[in-house]
C-alpha cells in the first residue's frame, strides 16, 4: 500500500537534511525508541513564514521573537503548569506547496534550562528557505504529518502557524483544515497585518480549527516578539487571556469574502 501523499512530500522534504546532517538520522531513528513513552502535555508545531513576501529582517524577527520567547518566565511558567510539566516542540519553515523544511526536530522542554537551551537552538538556525509562494495548505499538511509521526505521547496536538498573507498556492486551506482538524489537532494562527489589514479574519474564517482555536494578531514584524510570546502562553494554557475580539470593521467582512478563496 502506498503511503499517503502528504507523507510521501514530508518524506521527500526531510530528504535533503538527512543527507546535510546525518546526525538528523540517528536522532530519527533513536527518539521513536527512546522516547516513545514519554507523556508530554502538549506537541506543539511551530510554523514560521519564509515565503518570498519575508525579507531576510523580517525572518529575523521572526527568528528572534520565538528565542525571546522560550526565555521568557511566563513561558516557562507555562509549561510548569500543566500535569506533565513538558511540551515537545519542533520548529519549521514553510512557503509554496512542495516548500517546507524542519529546522529543529522533536525536542522535549521541560523546565527554564530547556526552555533555554531551546532558544539558544532557534538563536542559531540559518533560513533554509530563501523565497516561494505562500501555501498555507501545504504547510499545514506538512505539519499534520510531523505531528503524527512524533514519538511522544501527547495529550494536545496544536500547529502554530505564523504568516502574512494569503494561501496563493495548493488546495483550498478551508478544505485542508477540515481533515486535519477531524484527526484531533488545532490549528492556532499568528497573522501578521503588516501588508493585509484583515488577515486576521481571513485565519480566522479559512486558517484555524479544533478545540479552543484562536488568532493572534501582530500589527507588524516588529510586534512579532509581543505577539509570539502571548499566543504561547495561552495556547500552552489553553486558556482564553486575550481580550474579546475586535468587531469587523466596515467593509471588511466584503473583502474578506471577494478574496481568493485558496
Amino acid at each position: 500500500m502506498r503511503a499517503p501523499h502528504f507523507l510521501r512530500r514530508f518524506a521527500r522534504a526531510l530528504r535533503p537534511a538527512v543527507v546535510a546532517a546525518p546526525w538528523v538520522v540517528a536522532l530519527a531513528c533513536a527518539a521513536p525508541v527512546a522516547q516513545a513513552q514519554t507523556p508530554v502535555d502538549l506537541a506543539l508545531v511551530l510554523a514560521v513564514d519564509s515565503s518570498a513576501s519575508v525579507d531576510e529582517s523580517e525572518f529575523a524577527l521572526q527568528r528572534g521573537g520565538l528565542a525571546q520567547a522560550f526565555r521568557d518566565p511566563e513561558v516557562v511558567k507555562a509549561i510548569a503548569s500543566g500535569p506533565f510539566k513538558r511540551i515537545a516542540v519542533t520548529v519549521i519553515e514553510w512557503a509554496g506547496h512542495a516548500d517546507q523544511s524542519v529546522d529543529i526536530p522533536w525536542t522535549v522542554v521541560d523546565g527554564p534550562d530547556g526552555a533555554t537551551a531551546l532558544a539558544d537552538r532557534i538563536d542559531g538556525l540559518q533560513r533554509q528557505i530563501l523565497t516561494g509562494a505562500t501555501s498555507i495548505a501545504g504547510a499545514l499538511d506538512f505539519a499534520n504529518a510531523l505531528l503524527h509521526a512524533n514519538p511522544f505521547d501527547a495529550s494536545r496536538l496544536v500547529i502554530d502557524l505564523s504568516g502574512d498573507g494569503r494561501n496563493n498556492q495548493g488546495p483550498p486551506v478551508d478544505t485542508v483544515r477540515q481533515g486535519i482538524v477531524a484527526q484531533g489537532v488545532t490549528i492556532n494562527g499568528l497573522a501578521i497585518v503588516n501588508e493585509h489589514p484583515t488577515l486576521n479574519y481571513y485565519f480566522e474564517d479559512r486558517v484555524i480549527g479544533g478545540t479552543a482555536a484562536f488568532v493572534e494578531v501582530a500589527n507588524d514584524y516588529a510586534d512579532y516578539p509581543r505577539a509570539i510570546r502571548r499566543k504561547l502562553i495561552r495556547e500552552i494554557r489553553t486558556m482564553n487571556i486575550s481580550a474579546p475580539a475586535a468587531p469587523l470593521p466596515a467593509g471588511a467582512a466584503a473583502t474578506v469574502l471577494a478574496a481568493d478563496r485558496w
